[in-house]
């Protein structure tokens, strides 16, 4: 009985709860009521699609991770700009990343993280999930993508995961 009457998912039945509630005309009993059921009821019907929550070590540290992203995708952006004004032809390879992650979590948000920064995109995961396809629009070396992915991303998922 108390099963059934938990929160598989509280961090989205508080998200749902505060966008109900924001979306709503106003803050009344009745809409607080209806807000509670649908934070209730919708994770209980996709629980199916949560097979496990994720193993956030250090969550804290999600701010920072989330402020680099997306400097790079502001500094990415203009590269890639610039690239393709100029008369220099790009170097585009595709690189095999040895990944150290192991949370099928952390990699989806490292392949993610890539494929939002221009210039790179994820293109597979290894069914063994120990590498990461990439392809970079214009790189020197495959070793140089390694270490500028692992040292900008793969390191701080790590110790926010493991």
């Amino acid at each position: 009985m108390l099963d059934r009457l938990s929160f598989p998912q509280p961090w989205l039945s508080l998200v749902l709860l505060t966008t109900w509630q924001l979306l709503s005309d106003g803050v009344s009993g009745a809409s607080i009521v209806m807000g509670l059921i649908l934070a209730w009821l919708i994770p209980q019907l996709t629980a199916g699609f949560w097979p496990e929550r994720p193993a956030f070590v250090k969550a804290w540290r999600m701010p920072a991770y989330l402020a680099i992203v997306l400097k790079d995708i502001v500094v990415a952006s203009f590269s890639v700009a610039r690239l393709i004004l100029s008369p220099r032809q790009p170097r585009p390879i595709f690189v095999c990343y040895p990944l150290k992650l192991e949370h099928p979590l952390a990699i989806s948000m490292l392949a993610s993280t890539i494929s939002l920064t221009p210039g790179t995109v994820s293109a597979d995961v290894s069914d063994d999930h120990e590498t990461l396809l990439i392809h970079a629009l214009d790189a020197g070396s495959d070793q140089e993508v390694i270490d500028a992915i692992h040292n900008r991303y793969e390191k701080r998922l790590m110790e926010m995961f493991q």
